[in-house]
């Protein structure tokens, strides 16, 4: 009950969401699930991208942040969102699919034994899909059948997460003696030993991969960046047991968070990796049927008589 299950979303920066909204959908294919505001600061949109219905583990989310600066890349930073696909056969249409936008992508490559293929977004976002052709583990989500991408090579979910750090001992240290990974291997890219850590039932939607940083400074986050990485837990009760690690572990922590749509808690791993730990559930059919998700600005309870306002602080947002 307890046990870390996987990841549960990403998080990042875009500036612009209505170039955002495009390429996430239209080019990537995946679903707006949730078109609602971070709740911590309701002048911003909030966009959760995933398969058909927001499962567990399928979540790519963005804060928009208008005036955000250009990502100065460096340590201490989540570098590298995977997203799933199921096949081999998929990695070489997504190749031809992002060049025919002209996205800036690299050749499908075999490493750690998957074929994948990296590539970036309008703003730098660093993205590597995955094929799930060799993978044991969950499987992924479905993707939506009204996407403009054939569902069979449609993505399936997040895949590994990439963190740059200096001190790899350290976040590997809280991966293994507090959260519960395994390091389940490693390989290398670029002259540096990339290191492999698994939770749950393992596979490449429960993997953290650690590369030690080539470079002294710490990034500088902006439009392109990630701003957190989400671990699955089971509910409430498994998220309260984590809350009690944590504080004993002695790391400052958000305490519990409800987000409505699932249960949180933050914290900072030594390297200044932040880390979210966030319920299954309830999930984004909470206030919105399977049909109509992600069409209207969904808000919370909490927030919904602020509705007015929060609207006129937005900029509208539909789909081209």
């Amino acid at each position: 009950m307890t046990q870390i299950k996987g990841i549960h979303h990403v998080s990042a920066i875009t500036a612009n969401a209505a170039k955002n909204l495009h390429f996430y959908t239209e080019i990537l294919g995946m679903r707006l699930v949730k078109k609602t505001v971070n709740q911590d600061s309701v002048s911003m949109y909030h966009l959760f991208y995933a398969d058909e219905r927001g499962r567990p583990g399928t979540d790519f989310t963005f804060f928009e942040i208008p005036n955000a600066g250009q990502t100065y890349r460096g340590s201490g930073s989540i570098s590298r969102t995977g997203l799933r696909v199921a096949s081999d056969q998929a990695v070489d249409y997504w190749y031809k699919r992002l060049s025919s936008y002209n996205v800036n992508v690299s050749q499908p490559e075999t490493v750690y034994g998957r074929c994948q293929l990296a590539f970036e977004d309008f703003e730098g976002q660093r993205i590597q899909l995955i094929s799930d052709q060799t993978n044991s583990g969950d499987p992924g989500g479905i993707p939506w059948s009204e996407s403009p991408v054939p569902q069979e090579f449609g993505i399936t979910g997040l895949g590994p997460v990439r963190l740059t750090v200096k001190q790899i001992a350290k976040t590997a240290e809280l991966l293994t003696e507090t959260l519960g990974f395994v390091k389940t291997g490693s390989y290398e890219e670029n002259g540096r030993t990339v290191e492999v850590f698994s939770c749950g039932n393992g596979g490449a939607g429960a993997e953290i991969h650690l590369e030690p940083s080539p470079q002294e400074q710490t990034e500088k986050p902006g439009r392109g960046s990630v701003h957190h990485v989400a671990l699955r837990v089971e509910d409430e009760q498994s998220l309260r047991h984590w809350i009690d690690v944590i504080d004993k572990r002695g790391f400052s922590h958000s305490g519990f968070v409800e987000r409505y749509y699932f249960k949180s808690l933050y914290f900072r791993d030594p390297n200044g990796i932040l880390f979210e730990l966030a319920t299954d559930g309830p999930g984004f059919e909470t206030d919105e049927s399977f049909d109509e998700l992600g069409k209207n600005l969904a808000l919370p309870p909490f927030l919904e008589p602020r509705r007015k306002e929060i609207e006129n602080n937005l900029a509208p947002l539909s789909f081209s």
